[in-house]
């Protein structure tokens, strides 16, 4: 793995959306409440296309 997870900016320690995302081969999200549950796996080309898409805030 390149770098550890990271949460997400949205996830808060009160149980709010918790999203992690980590930088392989491929990109990996996990849901932090469960972490030994399984993973999506997106090609880090698809991940790079869905952000470019998104708005900024």
């Amino acid at each position: 793995m390149t770098g550890g997870w990271v949460k997400s900016s949205y996830s808060s320690e009160e149980g709010g959306q918790c999203v992690e995302v980590a930088h392989t081969s491929t990109i990996l999200i996990r849901d932090s409440k469960l972490c030994d549950s399984p993973m999506l796996s997106i090609p880090a080309a698809a991940w790079s296309d869905l952000l470019s898409r998104l708005p900024r805030h």
